[in-house]
């Protein structure tokens, strides 16, 4: 009977050989040095970029304010903190460009100080600033927060009132001239008042700016007529001679 070949033994590590391989994870390729370098130099430019742009945006934000603040000082009188004829005159287009589309109405009344001359000659003009200053303040605690007050020019002051009737507007008037008729100044041993003239135009749907600056300014000269022919010319009180009015 022949023999049977007995099988032969498969060599050391062969089955260790026939495992399936673990799949390794293919590590990122390394950039080469020069990459990795303009990568770096990248987000450098980026961070100075960024800061670059928050600082111009600080300087703008600030040259804005600047700018702002010109302008209003080109529209402010330096010496009262009220508007000078440019900045009045621009509101009281804006005020009259409001009536027109939305049918409001209004009132601008000019008012000038009355003897205000004879005070500067006699004293300076120190106490003549003194003596406008004190006119605003008096101005300021007649009419309401909404409405307007510019100086014109010299001893002129332009004021811009809404929502009075003609009636209304005429009283306001006559109140402002009393408020600046009961004001009276100190300097050194005598005693100084003065007075206000105060025209009113009235504003509405039809009003072009100058012609009611006009209007009003034409009203004031009849006021100021008036009230010379009233007597209203004592001026200066205590051991001097009264000044002439106006």
């Amino acid at each position: 009977m022949p023999m049977k070949k007995k099988p032969r033994a498969p060599a050391r590590g062969a089955a260790k050989r026939r495992q399936p391989r673990a799949v390794r994870k293919a590590a990122p390729p390394r950039l080469p040095s020069a990459d990795r370098a303009s990568g770096t130099t990248k987000r450098i430019t980026d961070a100075t970029s960024k800061a670059a742009i928050r600082r111009l945006k600080r300087e703008l934000a600030h040259a804005r304010k600047q700018i702002e603040e010109l302008q209003a000082s080109a529209d402010t009188d330096f010496l009262l903190g009220v508007f000078n004829r440019r900045g009045f005159e621009r509101e009281l287009d804006r005020a009259i460009a409001f009536i027109q589309r939305y049918h409001a109405r209004g009132a601008l009344i000019v008012l000038d100080v009355d003897r205000l001359k004879p005070v500067n000659d006699v004293f300076g003009h120190a106490a003549g600033d003194k003596v406008l200053k004190a006119i605003v303040a008096a101005i300021t605690k007649v009419v309401r927060a909404s409405d307007l007050v510019g100086r014109l020019g010299g001893d002129e002051f332009g004021l811009l009132l809404w929502n009075l009737s003609e009636t209304d507007a005429r009283a306001k008037a006559t109140s402002l001239e009393q408020a600046i008729d009961q004001l009276s100044f100190v300097f050194g041993a005598r005693t100084a008042t003065v007075g206000a003239s105060a025209g009113v135009a009235l504003l509405d749907a039809h009003t072009e700016a100058g012609k009611a600056l006009e209007e009003a300014d034409s009203a004031m000269y009849v006021r100021k007529a008036q009230r010379r022919h009233e007597g209203a010319t004592t001026v200066v009180a205590a051991r001097t001679r009264p000044l002439k009015a106006r």
